[in-house]
């Protein structure tokens, strides 16, 4: 944010003239002023297209956010794409953060927040809980519950200061109902689930919303589930990045280590179902290639392409590797940050790009295509091809997008959508449907991408070693070098 503020100057202020020294210590002191930081990041989310409704920009134009991030720096603090830290576990992981502006802009648009309406946010933070309160008013109410004591006191205290007091913060498990609320016209989850727990269901008014960040496959996507005759049915989604869960409805995903020092290894949703000394002796043998002939460019968002994949049938999981083994080209660097990963007993196939390069100067496009290890690798890297063409014919471009509806645990198969990835839960099933196209329908693919995408995403939800699945994605800039943009934009080298 201090780059967008601060002029560019060739000369040092110990050699300007002085009137030059003037204006940099007026932009100077501009930069750290908050309410400027808070204009700038306003202005960047606009440009992203993140707000729209009047209550939300006027929320974010009010809320003091650097009051709520005191272990960050201003500029910090009012970056728009970034999420601040503010306590992590033993392994360095992040366990609570401020979410960056954008997903959280994100998520309250979702919402279809309005003056009066009862809120439950789920994990607190304490900036998005006073958002959510200039929103409702003093006609609304917000309470935000958090398993962990230290976080609750944090919040608390902060809201205070902040002008909140309001807000009612406890300190609980939210797989439990709030005690002493009646139900709420919306929830809104600020933390990785990979269920939703009954009591969500029944603190919610019939027609209320739940807005939740929901872990599918290893992949997340932030989804506006409204509630309707017994069910959750989605009404937006968009790819997000969160902490997990914690307490009762925490969920705990298998590595499979396919190399020392777990430099590369397989992520999956649930229990181990191969021996991972099979995959790291396909991870060793040489490995075939497979090109798709679908292209994407420049900054066009394919996010849907990676959850149609991880909702196909069969096993399916993350390829992920630490930066010495993509230097050492034992995988691609899509591996640092979670590769869609089709596999099987003795081998994996996962998702990569290469430079298009037969248009010149057209250089900022790039080719799906699949790695494959392992002795079935070719039959492996046809079915992600053949997935990855069947998106881009069927899904694509023409606005049949995922719908994502949750079930009661109890429903029984026949009673669920025909054709859906089903992912049973403890407490639901979720279910996810690809509407589909008549066989002869030919996408326009000079159709523009209006769609938003989510470019919140934040490294800074990494711990130590691993970066978040949900990070950025690399882009090479014209002398080749990777440059950091949304986790939903391409990455046009070969890799």
């Amino acid at each position: 944010m201090t780059d967008s503020i601060r002029p560019s100057t060739a000369t040092t202020a110990e050699h300007a003239p002085a009137a030059a020294v003037h204006l940099n210590e007026r932009d100077d002191r501009a930069a750290a002023d908050p309410e400027v930081l808070r204009r700038a990041m306003l202005d960047e989310l606009r440009t992203l297209g993140v707000v729209r409704a009047d209550g939300v920009v006027a929320a974010f134009r009010a809320v003091p956010r650097h009051l709520f991030a005191p272990e960050a720096t201003l500029e910090q603090a009012y970056a728009a794409t970034r999420s601040v830290v503010t306590k992590r576990g033993a392994d360095g992981a992040a366990s609570s953060s401020v979410s960056a502006p954008a997903i959280q802009a994100v998520m309250l648009e979702q919402a279809d927040l309005r003056p009066g309406m009862r809120v439950l946010e789920i994990s607190s933070g304490g900036y998005n809980a006073a958002l959510l309160s200039e929103i409702v008013g003093s006609a609304g109410r917000v309470v935000s519950v958090d398993i962990d004591p230290e976080i609750v006191d944090r919040a608390g205290r902060l809201l205070a200061a902040a002008g909140y007091p309001r807000v009612r913060v406890v300190h609980g498990d939210a797989e439990h109902s709030v005690p002493g609320e009646e139900p709420f016209d919306r929830i809104v989850v600020t933390v990785g689930a990979w269920d939703l727990p009954p009591a969500w269901w029944e603190q919610l008014v019939e027609g209320g919303r739940i807005v939740v960040p929901l872990l599918m496959r290893g992949t997340t996507r932030t989804v506006a589930l409204e509630k309707a005759d017994g069910l959750l049915v989605d009404r937006d989604h968009q790819r997000a990045g969160f902490v997990a869960m914690q307490g009762l409805g925490a969920h705990e995903e298998t590595f499979l280590s396919l190399a020392d020092g777990d430099q590369v290894g397989l992520r999956v949703d649930g229990p181990a179902d191969t021996d991972p000394a099979l995959l790291a002796a396909a991870l060793h043998a040489p490995k075939a290639e497979a090109w798709s002939g679908v292209e994407v460019g420049g900054t066009e968002p394919f996010d849907d392409l990676d959850l149609y994949l991880a909702t196909r049938p069969g096993r399916f999981g993350l390829l992920q590797a630490l930066q010495p083994a993509v230097e050492a080209k034992l995988v691609s660097r899509w591996a640092r940050w979670g590769a869609p990963t089709f596999y099987s007993a003795t081998g994996f196939a996962y998702r990569v790009t290469r430079r298009v390069t037969r248009r010149v100067p057209d250089t900022d496009r790039a080719e799906f295509g699949v790695f494959a290890h392992g002795p079935d690798a070719a039959h492996l890297a046809d079915r992600v091809v053949d997935a990855i063409r069947a998106w881009d014919r069927g899904h694509r471009y023409t606005g049949r997008r995922a719908h994502i509806t949750v079930h009661p645990a109890a429903t029984p198969d026949q009673a669920l959508p025909a054709d859906g990835m089903v992912l049973d839960r403890h407490h639901a099933r979720v279910v996810v449907t690809w509407p589909t196209v008549p066989d002869h329908a030919t996408p326009s693919h000079t159709t523009s991408v209006t769609r938003t995408s989510t470019t919140a995403c934040s490294t800074a939800l990494q711990d130590s070693r691993w970066p978040s699945t949900a990070s950025s994605n690399p882009r090479p800039t014209s002398d080749g070098t990777d440059a950091s943009l949304s986790c939903d934009q391409v990455a046009t080298r070969t890799s």
